[in-house]
Formats: structure tokens, sequence, C-alpha cells
């Protein structure tokens, strides 16, 4: 298929890497010449506005930051509607509000154009090795259409419904990472305490009941005190911050949420947004006047 991409950071780089090696044609769009050089030399097509790669494209993949980038890039000037032939289609791969994927899907369909909301979950690593898990909100005859293309950068792919129902899926996801990461942090901050190994208190964990990815990867960090960052901070103080004003909405109750939403904002106020999540040691640490380097 023909293929645009749009977000080439610490994600869809090598995501479109692994479109071109599957060999799709591959049309990019950056605001900076130079994220997009490196594909271009592994032949991409480099495009001057969105609006003629979304021409150029059967289907244009986003992986941006927020619903409001999203909004810009899909319906604003010389965005990609304005480009989209009818029959095409806009996948994106952001985490972004259910509401507002639901509202790009009817904005589109008014035009002619599929949507599909495909948020991801797996890092860099899995980004590079093609192994993302990926939840998808689309008409089932849509998803199938872009299934080929999943195949290409996801090993777990999975339509959850309609549009919108990828993002659900991904508020959930987030919820349960971040929350685990959570406790993760309070496990080393409570053997910190007690003046134990960290390290040997982790491989014991990781045995156990309590193993898991968060202890394993975030657990790591805590214990070799490396913040720098994996993933930034920011971006699950905005996952979060869709998750719980998803929850004002229906009236859900998300008490476990909710408090590690509270660290979050904690962990935002002192200044490391742009460290790694397990920064939330350093928030409980901080509250205690422990060790914060």
């Amino acid at each position: 298929m023909r293929i645009g991409f749009i977000g080439l950071g610490v994600m869809g780089r090598p995501m479109a890497e692994n479109l071109l090696r599957a060999g799709h044609t591959l049309g990019v769009w950056a605001r900076r010449p130079e994220s997009a050089a490196p594909l271009v030399e592994q032949g991409a097509t480099a495009y001057e506005t969105l609006a003629a790669l979304a021409a150029a494209c059967d289907v244009v993949i986003t992986i941006i930051t927020n619903s409001a980038d999203v909004e810009g890039v899909a319906f604003g000037e010389h965005g990609l509607a304005a480009g989209f032939a009818r029959g095409a289609v806009h996948v994106d791969m952001s985490t972004i509000a259910p509401d507002a994927a639901r509202d790009f899907a009817r904005r589109y369909a008014d035009v002619g154009v599929d949507w599909v909301d495909a948020p991801v979950s797996g890092g860099e690593q899995a980004a590079v090795a093609g192994t993302l898990a990926i939840m998808a909100g689309a008409r089932e005859d849509v998803f199938e259409r872009v299934r080929p293309l999943f195949e290409a950068m996801g090993r777990t792919i999975v339509r959850i419904g309609d549009a919108g129902a990828g993002q659900v899926a991904k508020a959930c996801n987030q919820m349960v990472m971040v929350c685990a990461l959570q406790a993760c942090a309070e496990a080393m901050h409570l053997a910190r305490a007690h003046k134990v190994d960290l390290a040997a208190v982790r491989t014991a964990l990781l045995g156990g009941s309590a193993g898991s990815r968060v202890m394993e990867v975030m657990g790591a960090r805590m214990v070799e005190r490396d913040f720098s960052a994996g993933i930034q901070a920011r971006l699950h103080h905005k996952d979060f911050g869709i998750l719980l004003n998803e929850a004002v909405k229906i009236g859900a109750p998300l008490p476990i949420a909710a408090q590690t939403w509270q660290q979050l904002n904690a962990l935002m106020h002192k200044g490391w947004g742009f460290d790694d999540t397990s920064s939330l040691l350093r928030v409980l640490e901080d509250a205690t006047s422990g060790p914060t380097t």
C-alpha cells in the first residue's frame, strides 16, 4: 500500500522503518526536515504539506502527542482532510481521548474517509522489534483493510470495537501499568527505609507473584537510580488526565488511579516531567526528605 506517516519520534520512526521493510511505499511529513531525513535515505518520499501527503496515499498513520495535535493535523488548514480521496484511511496510533476519536471518525465519514484509532503499547524496544500491542477501534472491514500494516509493526493486534474503543483499551492499559509502577516505587521506598538491598528485593519479587514487566524494567531503573527518560513522565501524566476525565464523565470510581494521578501531579510539580516515570520513587523520597538525586 501507499502509506503516509506522521510522527517520526522515538516510537514513530522505527514503526515507519518496519513498514518500509515490509515493502510498502512510504511517504512522510515532518515539521523539521531533519526528522524525516533518515527515512528518506531509506527510500521514503518527503512531502511539503499534509494535504499533499494525504493525496498521494491510501492510508496515513499518525502517532503524535494529544487530541488537539491530531485534530490540527487532520482538519487544520491544508491538513490531511483537504488532500484525502474518498475511501482513504486515517490510522491514528496516538493516545488521545475516546470522545475525540469518535468525533474525528464522524467528521471524516462526512467526506468519505475512514478512521481507525489504534494506540500502541510496548515502548521503544517493541516498536523497533515490530512486536507492539495494537488495540484498534474501527469498523471491522476497515480494520481488516489495514491489518497488514499492523502486522508489520505489532505482534498482539486486537480490534476492540468501533471508533474510540481502541482509546478506551489504551486508557485501561495505562491505568494498570502506571498504578503498578506506583506500587513498585512504594515497594522500593519501603525496602530502602529498612536499609535492605534494593537489587535483592527486586530479584526476589521478580521470582514471585509480584513479578511483572513493570518490576523488571522500571524496578531496575529505580534500583540503579537511572531516571533518564525511557518514557517521559509527562506523557503518562497526559494519559491519566484523559482516563480520569473519562471517569468523571461516566461516573466511574477509580480510587487507585486517582491517587496515582496525584503522585503524577506531584512529579510534574517537581519539574521531572521529561524524566522517566520511575521518578515516582523520587516523589516518595522527597516527601520524606530521602535521596532525590
